[in-house]
């Protein structure tokens, strides 16, 4: 049974002793997170500024203190390593097993960040997260999660690139915490629900920032992408993996425009993402009768998932069990250390702890 301290309890919850044990009722005169919570996350969004001025925080001055000072905690409780072991079982030699958690807090995800090759990786990898494995991570894990998201949205910010990416993850994990928080008291998040409160309004200031970027035109009078020839504009829009980015890049200028529909271009982006099977699946004619591949491309993303690649991503040494990030030495005995590494997606980070 896990230790309960004297402030365990949410507020207005009382606990009755029944003949089928301690029963747990809410006092609706004392205005409970418990009931309060649910009304919140319903809300709609152009009410979200207002979203957490209902909420009734009467609650002792010095818990609601102490609940904020230990949210903004950065401290690392962890020393980070640049590869850790992965063990799924106790054996003679090790007792225990490697989690989750645990790899979040012992790889150095805070540098990783600062990467612009394993930018969009861990950027992904919270996503996952926030979407299943939130609940799964310890305490300090899911505060050490917090403060790597910090770092990211402080990053973008500060940089003003992949502002739609950050904005999509930060969607993710506000309508999770908002089915998370509903569930209080059946163990699901970890800490007090003021902690997590305080989390959401974290999440809903961010957001704003983000929404309230503007980016402005640099003074630079040299060549633009305008100014190239129309052959090396349309080999950089084939660079560009993502269609969104394309219909965005053909809002810049009219001659854009007519380059970012190329049939031609969009085929290529399908042929990239999907099989040969998936597309003939979501056959799409255009009035001329031919194969309108922009509109098969934005209706393949919403039944298959797209293909990912990264600069850079974390490895697993089958030989030795020890995941790392590419290009870093670990303690190998094999003969060959570069034979038995393999590259593991995000997906596959997160699989590699069910247990």
């Amino acid at each position: 049974m896990p230790f309960l301290g004297q402030d365990w309890r949410s507020p207005g919850q009382s606990w009755v002793k029944t003949a089928d044990g301690w029963t747990r009722f809410l006092d609706e005169k004392s205005g409970g997170f418990v009931g309060d919570i649910s009304s919140f996350c319903k809300k709609d969004d152009h009410n979200k500024e207002n979203l957490f001025n209902s909420v009734n925080y009467d609650v002792a001055a010095k818990k609601r203190k102490k609940d904020l000072l230990n949210n903004k905690a950065k401290t690392q409780y962890f020393h980070q390593e640049k590869w850790i072991y992965v063990h799924k079982g106790s054996t003679k030699e090790r007792h225990g097993y490697c989690t989750l958690g645990e790899a979040f807090n012992r790889l150095d995800f805070s540098s990783a960040i600062l990467d612009s090759r394993r930018f969009n990786y861990v950027v992904r990898l919270l996503e996952l997260i926030a979407k299943s494995q939130l609940t799964s991570l310890s305490g300090i894990a899911q505060k050490n999660y917090m403060n790597i998201l910090e770092k990211v949205v402080q990053k973008v910010l500060e940089d003003q690139q992949n502002i739609r990416l950050i904005r999509e993850l930060l969607q993710t994990l506000y309508t999770s915490l908002c089915t998370l928080v509903q569930r209080v008291g059946k163990s699901v998040l970890v800490g007090n629900i003021n902690m997590w409160v305080h989390r959401m309004e974290s999440i809903l200031h961010w957001q704003q920032q983000l929404n309230n970027i503007q980016i402005t035109r640099p003074a630079f009078k040299g060549t633009t992408l305008t100014d190239l020839p129309l052959c090396l504009q349309l080999n950089i829009m084939q660079r560009l993996s993502d269609g969104r980015d394309l219909v965005s890049l053909g809002q810049v200028a009219p001659d854009l425009q007519v380059l970012s529909e190329d049939r031609l271009l969009w085929k290529k982006l399908c042929q990239y993402h999907f099989t040969d099977r998936q597309i003939r699946k979501r056959l799409i004619l255009s009035d001329k009768g031919q194969l309108d591949w922009k509109k098969m491309y934005f209706k393949l993303i919403r039944c298959y998932p797209r293909k990912e690649q990264y600069g850079d991503t974390l490895q697993l040494c089958r030989h030795c069990h020890i995941l790392s990030w590419k290009g870093t030495d670990h303690p190998c005995t094999a003969n060959n250390p570069e034979t038995c590494s393999t590259s593991l997606s995000p997906q596959e980070f997160i699989n590699l702890f069910r247990f």
